[in-house]
């Protein structure tokens, strides 16, 4: 079986991992580490590259990786790969999950103390044995075991919706081509867009449910069957994932559809109202009180619906768009409005996106140059795009200097100029992610800041810091007379690391006052502002952009994981200053 994108770049960032503990160069690493994303990014399956011959198609990938990935596709193993969880054992490798512990502390904790899993370093700590070692003590010690609680928080066995989505959409994809299928579509958590799902519901319109499921059986991916029925089949894919596909009469989609998006607390109060009606409600249709929809669809006094808005107008209520459903007001809103509108009708949506305010390029960590990226924008529609290099303290290769930042100035101004002479309507724009050093200062002066058309603010380091002391620092970057926009404001990475510890009122209010756009970062392992946040802030009257950090073409994709957390948020257009045309964007930046 054919290894898929995820899979593979699993495989590479694991012998990144492995090379790093064992003290191997840095550009080795960083080969693996590159590798690993570009193929995660990639807009085409590396299976499909593999058949044609076609692997150096993407970026960072050369004759010796090529070699690795050939042998996987070939033999199902990679001889190298094994050699290297022989050497360095899984569980030490796990303590890299643990904040605070990198490649050398772990190879230290393993030689020094014979440590080879997290239950042990846990153990260790708890026993004071970590602060004997040199440069450790007991604040850092006790920094390991903040950290281990952490992970267990995290341990949650869901999913990042980012992960989630492309596999659903395969499968989506396939079914839809199967005879007789009418309509198909993902529910549960992933069709609500939430940050982290636990499984993937698919629900099936069809008259004929066989060619369904076996269709469904026979795709690529499965490690296990966990049940198969006539309308109904279960399986667990080879990264854990458990798949769920319903099939439905059409006549009862709209009920259905409904039922299994859910949330929970939502379906409650919808079946509270039916009840209030003297009905009641289940996945395929409506009754009066003390019916049994199921089994006697047809009778005069069932009621079965093919659509979900016509469902919700039945029981009294305005349609309510799938992201709202999670009891936060929703329900209560649909009430007032009343039968055959739409709660948030001006929500916003994927097709509102003008441009992309955040993506790096070989000027800093990106895969691909301005050209590159800017063509993959105007693909997608966008009317401009703002180039976001790091600057040089944050450590990463390449990142920009005073002196550098002019002569990408020039490359981005050829770009402009070729791109208008093709009768492109559309404009790079030249910006940078700006290093807040740990007293929130920036990385560059305020005269290169100035040269700049909008500038990006990110904390990147120290994200421990004390509530007051991190929260000081971000507004004291915002209060900076160039900065347009705070980048990532919690620097969470979903499943992997927790956000600071801000006094967010504090802070929705200094963007608010110092004219500062909080973004919505698309990024499928950070997804920060959250839903929860994102909201508060635009009731307060903030500004929010919407960005994909991308660091490679495929990833300007990723903003649709960004405008679900909007949607999530109650957000409408008029919010997010890039769905605004390029005047109002630049007139609204030169007022801060």
């Amino acid at each position: 079986m054919p290894f898929s994108n995820q899979q593979l770049a699993a495989i590479f960032n694991d012998i990144a991992d492995r090379l790093d503990i064992q003290g191997e160069i840095v550009f080795k690493v960083r080969a693996y580490r590159t590798a690993a994303e570009n193929i995660l990014n990639a807009s085409r399956p590396a299976a499909d590259l593999w058949r044609e011959g076609a692997l150096d198609q993407i970026p960072g990938i050369g004759k010796e990786i090529a070699a690795k990935v050939d042998e996987l596709m070939r033999t199902g193993r990679l001889a190298f790969y094994e050699r290297l969880r022989s050497e360095v054992p899984d569980g030490v490798v796990a303590m890299l999950r643990v904040p605070g512990v990198g490649p050398k502390r772990a190879k230290e904790f393993w030689d020094r103390l014979g440590i080879t899993d997290v239950d042990q370093l846990e153990a260790a700590a708890r026993a004071g044995k970590l602060r004997e070692l040199p440069r450790m003590g007991e604040k850092a010690e006790q920094k390991i075991l903040a950290g281990i609680e952490s992970l267990k928080r995290r341990a949650t066995g869901r999913m990042r919706l980012g992960d989630a989505l492309p596999i659903a959409q395969r499968i989506v994809s396939r079914l839809k081509d199967v005879s007789g299928v009418q309509k198909v579509e993902w529910a549960g958590s992933l069709r609500r867009g939430k940050e982290t799902i636990g499984d993937i519901d698919i629900i099936v319109a069809t008259t004929d449910p066989t060619p369904v499921m076996q269709t469904f059986l026979a795709m690529p991916g499965i490690a296990e069957v966990l049940g198969a029925g006539e309308t109904k089949s279960s399986v667990r894919l080879a990264d854990g994932l458990q798949v769920d596909v319903r099939t439905v009469e059409p006549r009862v989609w709209g009920t259905a559809l409904q039922y299994f998006t859910g949330s929970q607390l939502h379906n409650i109060k919808v079946r509270e109202i039916a009840q209030k009606k003297g009905l009641t409600l289940n996945e395929y249709a409506v009754s009066r009180l003390g019916g049994t929809p199921h089994d006697a669809i047809g009778r005069t006094d069932v009621e079965t619906f093919d659509n979900e808005p016509a469902l919700y107008a039945r029981l009294g209520m305005a349609y309510i768009p799938p992201e709202l459903r999670e009891d936060r007001g929703e329900i209560e809103k649909a009430l007032e409005l009343g039968p055959m509108r739409i709660v948030m009708p001006d929500l916003i949506d994927l097709k509102d996106m003008r441009g992309d305010l955040q993506m790096h390029t070989t000027w800093s960590d990106g895969a691909s140059d301005v050209m590159d990226i800017a063509r993959a924008a105007i693909a997608l529609g966008y009317e401009y795009i703002l180039i976001t290099d790091h600057t040089h303290s944050l450590g990463v290769a390449n990142g920009l200097t005073p002196e550098r930042v002019k002569q990408q100035r020039k490359e981005i101004d050829q770009v402009n100029a070729q791109l208008k002479k093709e009768g492109h309507k559309f404009r790079v724009l030249q910006g940078a992610e700006v290093e807040v050093k740990s007293d929130g200062a920036l990385d560059l002066p305020d005269d290169v800041l100035a040269q700049f058309d909008l500038v990006q603010a990110s904390v990147h380091t120290s994200l421990t810091q004390s509530r007051e002391k991190i929260t000081a620092r971000a507004i004291r970057a915002m209060q900076n007379p160039h900065v347009n926009i705070l980048g990532h404001p919690s620097g969470r990475l979903i499943n992997e690391r927790e956000g600071a510890d801000y006094d967010w009122e504090a802070l929705f209010r200094a963007a608010l006052e110092h004219n500062v756009a909080l973004e919505i970062n698309a990024d499928p392992l950070r997804l920060d502002l959250n839903d929860v946040l994102a909201r508060r802030a635009v009731e307060l009257g903030c500004k929010l952009s919407i960005s994909t950090d991308a660091h490679s073409p495929g990833m300007l994709n990723n903003m649709i994981l960004g405008v679900m957390v909007a949607r999530r948020a109650w957000v409408t257009p008029a919010s997010v200053i890039n769905t605004w045309p390029l005047a109002k964007l630049l007139k609204w930046a030169a007022k801060k």
